[in-house]
């Protein structure tokens, strides 16, 4: 019997602090400040995530690779046998430029691709082409050439779509972060606000989209 009796009032204890709780829970969210039931799981997140950047385990290239690709477009496409850059390329390019600038600490490399048509000697020299036009172009942006580490040539082995004719969309460039100067500091010396700033206004902005070009006339 008495057991029965403990039993029950460990059971309307129980109640009690439950009920207790749920009404605080309440009367906290009523009466507390606008955002302060916040979701905490991810707390320290930014702590830890800086922790591991200079520990190794995240990759600072790794990750500003992935802000580059995201801020602007990364690629830009030819006409058939032809390394002009045409008014769209242009317009990507100076984004590029744009970005690259805000960046001082970081080298870039330029990747020059063909598509299928035509022979594999041919198309790593027009790739090459390419790259060179890309880099010259930043270069009239004010971007300084010993930070566009290198111009490299992949020609038709690294096609976006294997085809045997004319595809537009193989015929490309693709810039991407490559390392870091070595002679100039990492923005921890009073500029990074500045970037922190940049970046809270350009979040007002929609992303880009990086438009899928339609297959063209050419090839090479």
């Amino acid at each position: 019997m008495r057991g029965n009796v403990k039993l029950l009032l460990l059971s309307a204890g129980l109640l009690a602090i439950s009920a207790c709780s749920r009404e605080t829970n309440a009367m906290r969210a009523f009466y507390g400040e606008a955002g302060s039931e916040v979701e905490t799981s991810d707390f320290g997140n930014a702590t830890r995530n800086n922790a591991a950047l200079q520990s190794g385990s995240i990759s600072q290239l790794v990750n500003m690779t992935r802000k580059f690709a995201a801020d602007v477009p990364n690629t830009v496409n030819f006409a058939f046998d032809s390394a002009v850059l045409d008014e769209a390329a242009r317009s990507a390019l100076v984004q590029q430029a744009s970005w690259i600038r805000q960046f001082p600490e970081i080298r870039f490399r330029v990747y020059g691709h063909t598509d299928l048509v035509g022979s594999n000697a041919y198309n790593k020299s027009l790739g090459m082409r390419r790259a060179q036009a890309v880099v010259n172009f930043l270069i009239g942006q004010g971007i300084s050439r010993s930070r566009l580490e290198a111009v490299v040539s992949y020609g038709e082995t690294q096609p976006l779509v294997f085809v045997q004719t004319e595809e537009r969309r193989n015929r490309r460039t693709v810039t991407e972060v490559s390392g870091f100067v070595a002679t100039n500091p990492l923005l921890l010396n009073g500029k990074y606000a500045q970037v922190i700033f940049r970046e809270y206004v350009n979040s007002a902005v929609p992303p880009h989209q990086q438009a899928d070009a339609a297959a063209g006339s050419g090839g090479g």
